[in-house]
Formats: structure tokens, sequence, C-alpha cells
């Protein structure tokens, strides 16, 4: 490729948002060469802004981080448009180029299965396209599908070398794929190749806290993290989502002051200072745990709640969707509340797309039993989360989070009560 209109803007990208998507965040330049020898079909220009990969990697990368929509951004409808534009008017791009660009479009109005089954076409023609490999692998951690979420991986791992400085990074996102699955004993066996080839590598290091979650091996997964840190922590936004699986270990452990330290230290600060969608669901999560807990929170509701405010009409997953609303409840924000439900049905009203779907199916009645439980009206959570109890891992993200775990006994007789089905 003798254009450098895409090496120009990786290069300008700050390093943690490579790292947080691609690759490790001191490999910039290595990134670039590897789009030079690797991606031969993409035709950029070399004004940035002229770059049809330069905007698909830009609008990706804010698509996928689910914090922005073009549906409520004008800012971000405008570049995406400059994106569709480009793609429309610009001769000379390739197949997979203007897929990229359908891609997104999909991704946008809401279809990601649809988009990730463009990014599958690229990566047949094109396995070792790192953009569309990750594109689809977080589609499909959003619907809730594991089994893809494994075998998007394992697909292309045959094509990658020792001599690829992607190499390592996929047998971190493989080794999520299996566990997701659980498979953990080669789950845990991919994840520590991984680390041995980069210790930083945050995919890796994130799924052993989920091995060591599902085990129940909360005390070995303190002491991983302990003896880690150094190496994840400068990892940018998988970093923030270690620390919520370390203060879960806490938790779990009935170590509450412990969990709220590295809440206050480390999820909350981060979440602040990021406004990433995943650092302020992390930061509801715990919250809502310790507070089932019977844990004094004090006023941190109040902060959170802040982070959600000026998300509460996105509905671009259900799985934050969901995390907004226990903002609103927590912070006792009964008008909030009431805005959001409202919201959030107008979106199933009008709406359209993967999400819509998921809504319209489990959403809604997600919202209802938390606004129950919030009131104390368990017997109303029971009857409405048992008809759906299985369908719930539509909503997307991963096992651990959708398992909440509480040492209460009223929670474990509700807990029976769904699983049974005793009304």
């Amino acid at each position: 490729m003798g254009d450098s209109g895409l090496v120009d803007y990786l290069t300008s990208l700050p390093l943690r948002r490579i790292d947080d998507y691609v690759v490790e965040s001191s490999a910039a330049q290595v990134m670039c060469r590897k789009f030079e020898s690797d991606f031969p079909y993409y035709s950029v220009t070399t004004v940035v802004d002229s770059s049809v990969m330069g905007h698909v990697m830009k609008n990706g990368l804010d698509l996928i981080g689910t914090g922005r929509t073009t549906r409520l951004d004008p800012e971000f409808k405008a570049d995406f448009d400059r994106m569709v534009e480009l793609s429309d008017k610009q001769t000379g791009l390739s197949a997979s180029e203007k897929n990229h660009v359908k891609a997104l479009q999909l991704f946008a109005d809401g279809h990601m299965a649809l988009a990730a089954n463009i990014w599958e076409d690229i990566l047949i023609d094109h396995p070792l396209d790192m953009l569309a490999l990750k594109f689809a692998h977080d589609s499909y951690f959003y619907l809730g599908q594991s089994n893809q979420i494994r075998d998007s991986i394992a697909r292309v791992l045959k094509h990658y070398q020792p001599s690829n400085p992607f190499y390592g990074y996929h047998f971190g996102m493989y080794s999520f794929g299996l566990e997701e699955t659980n498979l953990y004993d080669q789950a845990e066996k991919m994840a520590r190749k991984g680390l041995e080839i980069n210790p930083g590598d945050a995919w890796s290091t994130h799924t052993i806290c989920h091995v060591m979650e599902m085990m129940g091996r909360q005390d070995e997964g303190i002491s991983f993290l302990d003896k880690t840190v150094k190496d994840w922590e400068p990892r940018g936004l998988l970093a923030c989502h270690n620390f919520w699986h370390w203060a879960l270990y806490y938790i779990e452990k009935g170590e509450y002051q412990a969990a709220l330290d590295i809440l206050d230290t480390q999820v909350k600060v981060r979440a602040s200072k990021s406004g990433a969608l995943l650092d302020i669901v992390d930061s509801s999560s715990l919250l809502f745990r310790l507070q089932m807990e019977g844990v004094n929170i004090g006023d941190r509701w109040e902060d959170v709640f802040e982070l959600c405010r000026p998300h509460l009409d996105d509905h671009i997953l259900v799985f934050n969707d969901i995390h907004f609303l226990l903002g609103c409840l927590g912070a006792g924000k009964a008008d909030a509340t009431k805005y959001f439900i409202n919201s959030f049905e107008e979106f199933v009203r009008d709406g359209a797309g993967c999400q819509h779907d998921v809504a319209g199916g489990v959403g809604q009645t997600l919202c209802q039993a938390f606004v129950s439980y919030s009131a104390g009206d368990f017997a109303s959570v029971v009857d409405l989360l048992y008809p759906i109890r299985y369908q719930i891992i539509s909503i997307g993200g991963s096992h651990a989070q959708a398992a909440i775990k509480s040492s209460r006994p009223r929670h474990h007789c509700l807990a029976r009560y769904v699983a049974a089905g005793n009304h």
C-alpha cells in the first residue's frame, strides 16, 4: 500500500484506544506496518480526512464502544455521513473497504448480527484483517452469542504466525470465547499462553479473571491480579474492568470494605475520567451487588447516576440500559426513573434492529423486575423473571456480569423461587 492515509490516521490515535481494541499501546508503528504489509487491498489517500479506512476505524471504534449513536449525536452522524459519502464517491475502493463501511452502517442502524456477518465475509478473503475480527468478536459479545465469540477467533487462528505482532493477542481473544462456552481448563491454558507471549495482554488477563470467577477460585484470582497489576493496569479500558473482577472476588468473600476501596479508588475514578460505557456499567454493577449484600454505600449512587444521566435515551444496548436504570433507582431519582422507562418504551415502540427486538422481548420485563425489586415487591420480581429466565442471556454481556451472587438468605429464597417457578 503506497498511500499513507490510514497509517497517518493510526499514528494520530490515542495509544490507549489502539490498545483497547486492536494492539498493545507501544505498537502503533508496528500496527501501521502490518496494515501496509497485510492489507494491500486498502487503497487510502495521503490525507487522513479523505481516507475511507481512516473513517472506518475512527467511527467503528466509537460505535463498538457503544458510547455514541448517530441517532442522537449530530457531530457523530456528520462524521458517519462523510465516511459513506467518501465510500460512494471514491474510485478504486476494494470490496473489503466497501464492506467495512456497509457493516458499520448496519451496526449504526442496530443490525449488529448483519454487521457481524459482513465482517465474517471480509475475514473469509482476508483472515488477517484484525479490525474486522475485533468488530465481529465484540458484536457477538453484545448479542450474547457465546459460541460465535469463540468460533470467530478459532476460524482465523491458523493464519497467524509467531512473526505476526498480533499473534499473541488472538490467544487472549480465543480464550475468552472458550471460557464463555464453559471450557474453563482450555480457556486458562490458552490465556496463559497469550501471557507468555505478552504479559501485558489485558484480554488474556481478563479471561483468567473469568475462569477463576466461574470456578470459585476467588483467592487465586485476587493473588493473580495483585501479582500482575503492573502488567495490565496501563491497558486502558480493560484495566477498569479487571479491577471490577478484583472487587467482585472480595464481594463474594464477604470482604466488603476491600471491594469498596477498589470501587472508590479505581473503578469510579476511571469511569469519571474516561466516560467509557464499560466503566460506567462496572460502577453501577458493583454498587448494586454491594447494596444487595446490605453494605452501607452512602451517597455513592449520586456520582454513578450523573455518569448514567447523559445516556438515558441511548438504547444502544439493553445491557447498558439496565445498568443506567440501576443508577436511577439506586440514587432514588424517581423522575429520572420515570423518564428512562418512558424513553425505553418509546424505543420498543418505534425502534429497529437487534437491540429493539431484545428490548421488546426481555428488556421491558427486566426493567419492570428491577423497579419491583427496588420497591421491595419480591413476589412481582419472581412473577416477572420466571418466564424469561432462559432468555436473559440475549441482552449480552458475560456470564460473570449476568450472574449476581448474594450471601443473604432472602436472595437465596428469591433465586430458588425463580428457578423452580414457585409462585
